[in-house]
């Protein structure tokens, strides 16, 4: 036990052993703050995807109501050739 302390003692009195630990620690705490970095961010970007359908289905369901509410008045004739206009969409 006494010898493993002895040995630590000394590479910690050891300046160029503790410089190139503290680059490694330093290093690997940049590694996985990025990692995380990337994560959230990726996070973000779906979410922004996700809200985006949502507000185009939405815009779509309202643009159906908007017609069907507009074909409820027209003849048979006027609201076939209408639904027909919506369908090739």
């Amino acid at each position: 036990m006494s010898v493993l302390l002895a040995i630590l003692s000394a590479l910690a009195g050891n300046k160029t052993i503790m410089a190139i630990f503290a680059a490694l620690v330093g290093g690997i705490g940049l590694y996985v703050a990025g990692g995380v970095s990337r994560a959230r961010k990726d996070a973000a970007r779906q979410a922004a995807e996700k809200l985006t359908a949502a507000e185009d289905r939405l815009e779509m369901d309202r643009e159906a109501s908007d017609a069907e509410r507009a074909a409820r008045g027209l003849p048979d004739e006027a609201a076939r050739r209408e639904a027909m206009r919506w369908a090739r969409r």
